[in-house]
């Protein structure tokens, strides 16, 4: 594999062939996901998210010698620091941080050789990326499944691209085809990161029922609620709502979110046996707005593949219209 269809700065920054990434999903993007989608040419990110080490470790462990990045949530991982040191320990190839400052860990992750990724949800947040040193800023939209701001992708990304010139910006949010890609590719970003369309993937972590659900799913389905949080016990702070396909859970939190709260002890213990059960009307699919486009489980070598080309088909056909045209 040594050259792709689309040609990005990115490629040269992150070593790897396809400006593809995929989204460092809590939980789901485990070894095998990521490390499928790097020896396709992209790069896979494990979901480190809350910062247990013992999932990490074991995680880390799976995708053994392939390069693979590794996502961290900030503000936890300012509560548990040491997860970073056994993942570049491990020598993982980038490190992408969201929801919290990423200047304090900047200058271990830049001594171990690995790249610094930053996810923002605004352009100040893009300037405070840049500033601490980031290599890529992944300007993510909220259309995204999980949490996000409140900015929309096709707006923000380039203004993203803009504020934080020449840095090279990736587009998060509602990309899950190769038409997202290119769209990103046109926006000016150098590339595109994907979570929803991975989730369905044959690596994914996400039981097979909850896989199921995403792909019968339309983005008409996605509701952004705090149910979730609330009943995982995660205080997140405020601007950041989570993102998942509507349910018995986020109906029962719309309908009476005073009562929900008053029964939430025993509400919990339900939702940890609603997630070891896969029942699907009680635990959280975490996809977004783009389950439309979320169609099938493939397996996640074959995706990169199949959005790549379809990316550069879509920018060659309008080419054509251009010279047609003229």
């Amino acid at each position: 594999m040594s050259s792709s269809l689309l040609h990005s700065p990115l490629a040269a920054t992150l070593g790897i062939v396809h400006p593809l990434l995929s989204a460092p999903m809590a939980g789901v993007a485990g070894g095998r996901l990521a490390t499928a989608v790097s020896r396709a040419g992209g790069l896979g990110f494990i979901g480190g998210g809350y910062c247990d080490p013992e999932w990490i470790g074991a995680e880390l462990a799976a995708a053994g010698d392939v390069p693979v990045g590794i996502g961290f949530i900030g503000w936890r991982l300012a509560a548990r620091p040491t997860v970073l040191d056994l993942a570049l320990a491990h020598g993982v190839r980038a490190v992408l941080l969201s929801f919290g400052e990423a200047a304090p860990f900047a200058p271990a992750i830049r001594a171990a050789g690995a790249r610094l990724v930053v996810q923002v949800q605004s352009v100040a947040q893009a300037r405070a990326a840049r500033d601490a040193g980031a290599d890529v800023v992944v300007a993510q939209g909220s259309e995204a499944g999980g949490h996000a701001g409140q900015r929309a992708t096709l707006p923000l990304v380039p203004a993203v691209v803009d504020a934080v010139a020449p840095l090279p910006v990736v587009a998060a949010g509602g990309i899950a085809d190769g038409r997202g890609l290119a769209a990103a590719l046109m926006l000016g970003a150098a590339g595109g990161m994907l979570g929803s369309r991975f989730y369905a993937c044959a690596e994914s972590l996400a039981a097979p029922a909850l896989r199921a659900v995403a792909v019968a799913a339309s983005g008409d389905d996605s509701v952004r609620s705090p149910a979730f949080d609330r009943l995982r016990g995660w205080d997140w702070p405020p601007g950041y709502a989570l993102r998942t396909l509507a349910n018995a859970v986020t109906r029962e939190y719309a309908a009476d979110p005073a009562a929900f709260e008053r029964d939430i002890d025993s509400a919990r213990i339900d939702y940890a046996r609603a997630v070891a059960t896969a029942d699907t009307e009680r635990a959280a699919v975490i996809v977004g707005e783009a389950a439309d486009l979320v169609g099938d489980c493939p397996p996640a070598a074959d995706l990169v593949v199949r959005i790549v080309a379809e990316a550069a088909a879509c920018l060659a056909g309008a080419a054509a219209l251009l010279r047609r045209d003229a």
